[in-house]
């Protein structure tokens, strides 16, 4: 398992908010609480089922505030049947506390593959849209959260039933529908370019629309999920290419997060290790207050543990989950 240096700077500011006897939601200021990110799991089936309720359970004593899926409920190679998906639906709804899910590319984009069973990705989609979004105005799990969806904000998006939101003790938690597989901006499929094209425009009114109320509600941070890696496939100098489906995307986090001023954290998933690092505009340069987190995932079944202290000057702090008897991948 690859841990970058930057990491190192993240777990010393875990040390300056929590001490050796903290161990319940009692850290930091009164405002302080925590919660779980999480993604790519249950990957390799059928061996990550029973690896995936040893976590949910681990989280469950946890008993954070909530707990936040980065998409990627199944590997990309395994069919994408209904049982498959229905399967991770329920295991997700065991969590004891709410659980916001955002959507991969695993579990729909990449299901035209022979592997994944040759599925109409739109067709998978919708799948989802109607499994995991029934009701676009709470989260899953079983203590559900109150959310703010696109689809009922934003009438001209009323498809996007994923993009929602939430607020948290002054912090804004916001998720858009970006995915690996380059954000599903595929030419070889006349079919992809237009869901692309409209779901991206989506996604850019989602974020600049949760930019603009973090700011008027005076947020003192912002949190951001997402399951993809936007490091995918840039030129060696950094910058995206202008193929590239995650340009807007970027382009709308840096402008918000700039006008916004506070603290912003992106997390994502997608490549399966623990990272902390700045967060790179489409040109490859880290945007200033702009932090990444990727979280575990495959064959690595484990989670982070978020400490948010909105009052603090740093705000968030991180501690990896680790269940030991799932082991540490191959």
């Amino acid at each position: 398992m690859h841990l970058p240096p930057a990491i190192s700077a993240a777990m010393l500011a875990i040390a300056v908010l929590l001490s050796p006897a903290q161990a319940s939601e009692n850290i930091g200021g009164e405002n302080a609480f925590s919660f779980v990110a999480l993604g790519d799991m249950p990957y390799n089936l059928p061996d990550d089922y029973a690896k995936f309720d040893r976590l949910i359970a681990a989280v469950n004593r946890l008993k954070p505030a909530f707990t936040l899926h980065m998409g990627d409920i199944k590997s990309g190679a395994l069919p994408c049947t209904d049982e498959v998906l229905k399967k991770a639906y329920d295991q997700i709804q065991t969590f004891e506390s709410a659980l916001v899910y955002t959507i991969g590319d695993n579990e729909w984009l990449d299901c035209h593959r022979k592997a994944a069973g040759g599925y109409n990705p739109r067709e998978r989609l919708a799948k989802l849209r109607e499994m995991f979004f029934a009701t676009p105005s709470r989260s899953l799990g079983k203590t559900p959260l109150d959310l703010e969806s696109q689809a009922l904000l934003m009438p001209e998006f009323s498809t996007y039933v994923e993009n929602t939101r939430f607020d948290k003790n002054g912090v804004m938690f916001l998720t858009a529908h970006v995915p690996g597989s380059n954000n599903g901006f595929e030419a070889q499929d006349p079919e992809a370019a237009p869901e692309f094209f409209a779901r991206d425009k989506a996604n850019v009114a989602w974020i600049e629309a949760g930019f603009a109320k973090a700011k008027a509600d005076n947020a003192k941070a912002v949190v951001m999920f997402v399951q993809a890696e936007f490091n995918e496939a840039r030129f060696p100098n950094g910058a995206m290419p202008r193929q590239s489906g995650f340009t807007r995307t970027l382009d709308a986090i840096e402008a918000g997060a700039t006008n916004f001023g506070k603290p912003v954290l992106l997390i994502h998933g997608d490549e399966h290790y623990f990272s902390i690092a700045p967060l790179r505009n489409s040109k490859g340069r880290p945007i200033p207050g702009v932090n990444k987190l990727m979280v575990y995932g495959d064959t690595l079944v484990h989670a982070v543990r978020v400490v948010v202290d909105p009052d603090s000057s740093n705000v968030f702090g991180f501690i990896p989950l680790i269940v030991p008897e799932n082991g540490m991948g191959k």
